[in-house]
């Protein structure tokens, strides 16, 4: 347990998340006054800013430093509260964490939003390792990034919209998830009940939508996959029906996991026009797909691409996690190597987080979690091999509970951007949703305001209030003919 004390301020989640750079993985507790094992003392009063740490209420370290207060904002006030115990830290620890300061999702929005101020790259490089002392070669990548994405953000236009589909259902639950996922063998009954229900809300998005322009399809989960031939088809059918997919849009289907997929879904997706699936393997080594609670192994890996490929899929993204327990850095080289080889046209790098609704971080202290130290040499070595398959970063963000405080990196092949994940990632752009556990998002393009509806995450709530999620939208969602 990590206690902190708050002294004249109230940057509760700034003073949480920064301590949780340095010290990963605990539970975290504001309290009043010194107590416990070890404690952060947070205090900015009178033109000074410090922070202490205690232990068994005994101070062993402090780090302080001034500030203005007549000139003092909010965003510098934060800046400075993080500043301070991240000297405390870093020198009780050893710690250098590679994203400095920045705590928060998206560190590329902030170099985005510079260079649409008319930044140049310099002034935003020393925004990154000056101001926020991340490292150099993180900045870097934070400016790359940015400037990929400002190509994607800047062909916007006001009345484009996207729609995110949500399928609850897999087939296990593996060790590291935290998604609305429920496994399919206790919902099989309900599975079309489930469907009759969000298309019941599909309905009512789709004659919500027709003031808009569809611009990106996604279907999610959960593994959409874990669906037999015959609902996957429905659903299809039903997304046909209502949103006329065409080749102006990127219709996604994220098809998870090698053990859901046959080749009739396959068949199935590309003749309903989806033009861009997910063959997660999140790794390629065997060991470590039977310990997270994965149901397949790496040939089944390598055979359901071969038959992507066969039936006419050319924009193929694989998702990979690294960190995963009892992996190490040759485990991800290895990794690497077998997605050259099968040339898929977009990878996602995830860095491990534990999330407080997984089974992993229930059982953290049985298992082997992955240094920092080892965590950065994977990272280079995906970089490394995404350099060699001719593909560049475009998307990125970061999660609370990451392994080292890293991030997630999106690689593609020129052309092959999954154009929804920087949209949803960027907020740019209103993304309507459906399904258990989905949260609409409306964003207003003059002003960037961003309202959320939220869909309850219960199954069984879903089916039966299905009336109530379609009424949150009626009156949560802007009714005029543009957002």
């Amino acid at each position: 347990m990590i206690y902190y004390v708050l002294q004249g301020h109230e940057l509760q989640n700034d003073v949480q998340t920064m301590i949780q750079v340095f010290l990963a993985n605990r539970h975290y507790t504001r309290v009043e006054e010194v107590t416990g094992e070890i404690t952060v003392v947070s205090c900015m009063e009178k033109g000074i800013a410090s922070a202490m740490l205690y232990r068994r209420r005994e101070k062993v370290a402090e780090w302080s430093m001034p500030y203005a207060e007549e000139t003092l904002t909010e965003k510098e006030q934060k800046r400075i509260i993080k500043r301070t115990i991240y000297e405390l830290l870093k020198a009780e620890t050893g710690i250098r964490p590679q994203w400095g300061l920045l705590t928060g999702v998206r560190p590329a929005k902030l170099v985005r939003i510079l260079l649409e101020e008319g930044k140049d790259d310099a002034e935003c490089m020393a925004f990154l390792t000056e101001d926020y002392l991340v490292m150099e070669h993180k900045a870097a990548l934070a400016l790359k990034v940015a400037k990929a994405e400002q190509k994607i953000l800047q062909g916007n236009k006001p009345e484009e919209i996207s729609l995110y589909i949500g399928i609850p259902f897999c087939p296990t639950r593996c060790l590291y998830c935290s998604f609305t996922a429920y496994p399919l063998h206790q919902y099989q009954n309900r599975v079309d009940e489930y469907l009759d229900a969000m298309f019941k809300e599909l309905d009512w998005l789709a004659s919500y939508s027709r003031r808009f322009t569809m611009k990106n399809i996604y279907i999610g989960g959960g593994t959409p996959t874990s669906l037999n031939e015959a609902q996957l088809e429905r659903l299809l059918k039903k997304v046909e029906e209502l949103f006329h997919p065409d080749d102006s849009m990127e219709y996604t289907v994220e098809a998870g996991r090698p053990d859901t997929i046959t080749r009739e879904k396959l068949c199935l997706m590309k003749a309903y026009g989806v033009n861009r699936i997910s063959i997660n393997p999140q790794t390629m080594n065997d060991k470590t797909l039977q310990a997270v609670g994965r149901k397949h192994t790496v040939e089944d890996i390598r055979r359901v691409f071969r038959e992507a490929r066969e039936e006419g899929h050319e924009n193929i993204n694989m998702d990979l996690i690294l960190g995963l327990p009892g992996e190490d850095a040759a485990d991800v080289r290895n990794t690497m190597a077998e997605i050259m080889k099968l040339e898929p046209d977009n990878v996602t790098v995830h860095t491990l987080a534990v999330k407080r609704a997984s089974r992993l971080r229930e059982e953290l202290d049985r298992h082997d979690m992955t240094t920092a130290e080892t965590l950065e040499q994977m990272l280079d070595i995906s970089a490394e091999y995404a350099e060699k398959m001719g593909m560049e970063p475009y998307y990125m963000y970061r999660q609370k509970n990451m392994v080292g405080n890293f991030e997630n990196v999106g690689y593609c092949h020129p052309g092959k951007e999954g154009v929804y994940n920087v949209q949803i990632m960027e907020e740019k752009q209103t993304i309507l949703a459906a399904g258990a556990g989905a949260s609409t998002k409306t964003v207003d393009p003059e002003t960037d305001r961003i309202e959320r509806v939220f869909n309850v995450k219960s199954i069984e709530d879903y089916i039966g209030r299905i009336d109530e999620m379609i009424e949150r939208k009626r009156t949560g969602l802007p009714q005029g003919g543009r957002i």
